[in-house]
């Protein structure tokens, strides 16, 4: 009830706010003397900006699965003691989250683990063979921890609200963009809009969408301080985490297919740090030995 809420409250608030902007700014007379319905364009960008968020969310663990190759434990029938005891920690962590107990899958692949899915009590959390073979179990629990963490802090919803907000600023504005570029700069006066407003509205989504992609990134660099921290509290102390990031730190870890990148304990390779997914591992020791 509290996550449909939150949708519902966040898509009223990017109405209400977009509403303000255009009054204050005078272009809703603007918009309306060019034809333009605003109310239908905003709905139009909400629908257009979410729809996508939130079937990706919706889809995240089955896409997880086939995007990294991972096989679910059985938890009634793990097969080693190691996949035992993978499931035991992870179920642990959970309850003392309060929250349902996660599926629990390892992948093949270099040092990195993640959680995905659109529930807190219908979650996965996956973990690679190469963490399992470098890390000891002080280590990997404090992994597992992060993961549950996220879960535990719904990162996965807020991110896709945090997706969803900016894609609809992107598709609106992007076309407010298209019309001033059609009616006031290339002065058209037919009844509906020329090739001008559909280039305009192509560049203004890929320079938005750039933008977007920096907000939304600093969004996941915060989450993942909340991650470490809520690791730190399931274990009782900060000590493993800063000893699994310290190893992390030290070895090549493996960058997850794009979709999952911002879930991983240790985010891909960036092109810049605004960019970035996760913070530089050296920020997230500090942060966690000033906990």
């Amino acid at each position: 009830m509290k996550r449909i809420f939150l949708f519902l409250a966040t898509n009223l608030a990017v109405i209400v706010v977009m509403s303000i902007i255009l009054n204050l700014l005078g272009a809703n007379r603007f918009l309306a003397g060019s034809g333009i319905n605003v109310p239908q364009l905003l709905i139009f960008s909400l629908v257009v900006g979410f729809t996508g968020s939130f079937i990706s969310l919706l889809m995240s663990k089955w896409m997880a699965k086939q995007s990294t190759g991972a096989y679910v434990i059985d938890p009634n029938n793990p097969r080693n003691q190691q996949e035992a005891w993978l499931v035991s920690t992870v179920h642990q962590l959970a309850d003392n989250a309060g929250i349902g107990r996660p599926e629990v899958a390892i992948y093949e692949g270099e040092p990195n683990a993640f959680a995905t899915g659109a529930f807190k009590n219908d979650a996965l959390v996956a973990v690679s063979t190469g963490l399992l073979a470098t890390m000891n179990q002080e280590e990997i629990a404090a992994v597992l921890g992060h993961e549950v963490a996220h879960v535990a802090n719904g990162d996965m919803v807020t991110l896709t609200l945090i997706q969803g907000v900016v894609n609809t600023f992107v598709v609106f504005f992007a076309r407010i963009v298209g019309y001033f570029v059609d009616r006031v700069l290339l002065k058209n006066d037919r009844d509906g809009v020329g090739p001008g407003y559909y280039a305009a509205v192509i560049v203004c989504e890929i320079l938005f969408g750039v933008l977007a992609s920096m907000i939304v990134a600093w969004f996941s660099r915060l989450r993942e301080y909340r991650a470490d921290a809520g690791a730190a509290q399931l274990l009782g102390s900060p000590r493993p985490m800063i000893n699994a990031l310290a190893r992390l730190g030290g070895i090549e870890t493996s960058d997850l297919p794009k979709s999952f990148e911002a879930a991983g304990i240790a985010g891909g390779r960036s092109l810049g740090a605004l960019f970035a997914s996760h913070p530089p591992i050296e920020d997230r020791i500090r942060a966690l030995q000033q906990h």
